[in-house]
């Protein structure tokens, strides 16, 4: 047990790191973890599975200005670990990964309010070209970040998914009742967060064709992904070839700009 708590908790710290030292590799997503949660535990079939469902949960959540999301890397190695372990499958997986997540999150809110201090000590020692002081002002934040998520997973492992559950139903029902909500409207926010970076007037009618294609019909979310990539190649190949032919299409065919926003945010 002290070996998988030990590598449980390495999990959890690296994939903390992920967009902060790393670089954005994707090791804090859920399908991720979850599936080297399964490796740990040995059963990696279950663990990309609860791992893929997760990441529905958490797709596209993301910090808007200054707020801060659930920690999902927690919450997804923890919520795996558990119902791996429980033998329960998803329905303890996100019944203990959603709460995990947001008390999880004030561990952030704390790392970022102390990470404040380091940030403003690194420019002192800027100023006085003190390079060792700034590569240490540097890494004690990486390592305050890791330690927020490592030493809470290995704890949890430790203890056992009994206590940590038992710990869950401490809190106040009106509190879980808000959270088990929250968790339900969780998937819906994540797509409304990325359509509004990517829905234009112009590419509407290929989300409401999606929308109804899924709603009116049995074909699964592979077919209507395979049937939306023929459509694209159908229309960069062969649309241009309809407003012109011959020695006038280059005259006639004006190619169609859109940035893919109605917002303040250009790609270009």
């Amino acid at each position: 047990m002290f070996v998988q708590a030990l590598m449980i908790g390495l999990i959890a710290g690296i994939g903390i790191l992920d967009g902060r030292i790393l670089g954005q590799v994707m090791l804090d997503r859920p399908l991720v973890t979850g599936t080297l949660v399964g490796v740990v535990l040995g059963d990696i079939e279950q663990g990309i599975v609860i791992g893929a469902q997760l990441e529905l949960v958490w797709m596209g959540l993301t910090g808007i200005g200054a707020s801060t999301p659930p920690d999902v890397v927690t919450g997804g190695v923890l919520g795996t670990a558990f119902a791996i372990m429980s033998g329960s499958g998803f329905e303890v997986a996100l019944a203990l990964a959603v709460p995990i997540a947001v008390l999880a999150q004030t561990l952030g809110v704390l790392c970022r309010i102390v990470n404040s201090y380091f940030t403003q000590k690194a420019d002192m020692y800027a100023k006085k070209a003190d390079f060792r002081g700034v590569t240490i002002m540097m890494w004690i934040p990486v390592s305050l970040f890791f330690l927020s998520t490592f030493i809470p997973s290995f704890l949890a492992i430790m203890l056992g998914a009994t206590r940590v559950e038992g710990f869950i139903n401490a809190v106040p029902d009106a509190i879980m009742a808000g959270l088990g909500v929250a968790g339900v409207l969780l998937p819906a926010i994540g797509f409304a967060l990325l359509l509004d970076m990517l829905y234009s007037k112009k590419m509407a009618v290929f989300f409401f064709v999606g929308f109804l294609l899924v709603s009116y019909t049995a074909l699964d979310t592979m077919a209507i992904a395979l049937l939306g990539a023929c459509l694209a190649v159908i229309l960069h190949f062969y649309a241009p070839s309809i407003k012109g032919s011959g020695d006038n299409h280059a005259k006639s065919y004006q190619p169609i700009t859109d940035n893919l926003t109605e917002g303040e945010i250009d790609f270009d």
